[in-house]
């Protein structure tokens, strides 16, 4: 692998002091699964602090260890950064890789789909050329500036997912980032305990935009009720192009038809004027608007949209985000890794195209606020909507949903996914298709792992 850092770069970028000359091909945050070459980041969290585990990274073969005091139990000629505070010194060298970086940088954020849309941007980009892209769900204070600090030198595309709970999270982990292409997938009620309102949550998503180079664009979903407060905070942060994804006529990128298949979906649509006809293996409308903000990005950052479009063919929904397998005859819809309102209403929506008997257990969607109770009674309408046969559900604020249902719908409530699971395995039938969602807190992985060892 090729160098990422040497250890006069690495001074250089955090004013620290190396212990030896050094060169890393990587960096990692976890002793345990740090590849051999990586300079280990000792990160003073809230219950751990990571000096405690700099020997265990050196065992594990470490390049280097970036610390701001010398651990115990360390050689004494192990290659050590030394910095004032190792936070500071991971944003540092975040920055430092970016201004040494010729890459188109993309930078994605939205209530739902941030994730699902990073990954295409994976397939799509690296169709054109060398693309890094943030890990697994690298999104926060940690995630995000080590996935710039992790840039190589020979990219030509960077994909950075952005997230939050709180406002000013984006501004500050945005300002690492400096995209040329800056996206929202959705707005919808999420994090409202810390926000009180819908429109705040787009408030705080538009910080994305406050970073975005001269001359990039700002990538807003048209079909949104607040893409015209997003697009006002666009032009509020001056940004010199907004462009516009989704199936409303005058979109940029405009979706014009969808079909599922048993091989996945196949779209038509139009981006910036330009016909663009392109299969994916997942399903859902949600997941084609993703696809279609994704080309919106490609092409914003002068990509080939028709490469890039071919790529998407082999996308498959991921674990947890509408990830599909068979359990012992039962056809299961895996979401179990977060929820709120508008994902709970796409994912029964899929569920409502089954033709099987539709099964839906559902778990709570946290962090709703004072109106939690209300946003888990309101499920009651998707629900109809896809003539769910039989509704599970379990979490304290989904005895709210409980009471709201119609007798003939309801199947079991408990209190935790793990109680849940045993009255939805005797229930099942074979042929049964079943969606399994919640917030990741509550737990719904016990569901899938159950419906896994049922089918063992």
């Amino acid at each position: 692998m090729s160098t990422l850092w040497t250890s006069g770069e690495a001074e250089g970028a955090t004013l620290g002091r190396a212990s030896q000359p050094f060169a890393v091909t990587g960096l990692s945050l976890n002793s345990r699964t740090l590849k051999p070459g990586d300079l280990y980041v000792a990160i003073k969290g809230e219950t751990r602090d990571g000096h405690d585990f700099v020997r265990a990274a050196f065992e594990a073969k470490a390049g280097a260890a970036l610390v701001a005091r010398r651990p115990d139990g360390v050689a004494e000629d192990a290659p050590l950064l030394t910095v004032a505070n190792t936070q500071r010194a991971l944003e540092d060298l975040a920055r430092a890789a970016r201004v040494r970086s010729d890459a188109k940088i993309v930078a994605v954020t939205g209530s739902a789909g941030k994730t699902t849309t990073k990954e295409m941007l994976k397939l799509a980009f690296a169709a054109l050329g060398p693309t890094h892209v943030s890990g697994a769900s690298f999104n926060n204070h940690w995630g995000v500036p080590l996935s710039m600090a992790s840039l190589p030198r020979e990219t030509a595309y960077g994909v950075f997912e952005i997230g939050m709970n709180h406002f000013g999270e984006i501004r500050s982990l945005v300002s690492l980032v400096r995209p040329h292409v800056a996206l929202i997938t959705t707005v919808a009620p999420a994090h409202l305990e810390f926000f009180g309102n819908t429109e705040s949550i787009a408030d705080a998503k538009s910080e994305i935009f406050e970073s975005i180079v001269p001359g990039g664009a700002a990538l807003i979903p048209s079909d949104s009720p607040y893409a015209e407060r997003l697009f006002a905070r666009a032009r509020q942060f001056h940004v010199a192009r907004v462009l516009t994804f989704g199936a409303k006529p005058g979109s940029d990128a405009r979706l014009l038809s969808y079909e599922e298949s048993a091989e996945g979906a196949r779209v038509k649509a139009e981006v910036l004027g330009r016909p663009v006809d392109f299969r994916l293996a997942a399903v859902g409308r949600h997941i084609a608007a993703n696809a279609l903000g994704g080309l919106l990005s490609v092409a914003a950052a002068d990509g080939d949209v028709l490469n890039a479009a071919a790529a998407l063919k082999t996308f498959a929904a991921l674990k947890g985000r509408g990830a599909r397998f068979s359990a012992g005859g039962v056809r299961v819809i895996d979401e179990s890794y977060n929820a709120n309102p508008a994902s709970m209403a796409a994912a029964l929506a899929l569920l409502g195209q089954a033709k099987s008997r539709r099964i839906a257990v559902l778990g709570d969607m946290l962090e709703m606020g004072p109106g939690a109770g209300a946003h888990h009674a309101g499920l009651v309408a998707p629900i109809d909507g896809a003539q769910v046969d039989l509704v599970f559900l379990c979490g304290p604020l989904m005895k709210s949903l409980w009471d709201a249902l119609p007798a003939q719908r309801r199947a079991v409530y408990a209190p935790s996914s793990a109680e849940l699971a045993a009255g939805l395995m005797s229930a099942l039938r074979e042929g049964d298709t079943v969606l399994v969602k919640g917030s990741n807190g509550i737990r719904m992985s016990v569901i899938i792992d159950a419906l896994k060892a049922r089918a063992g």
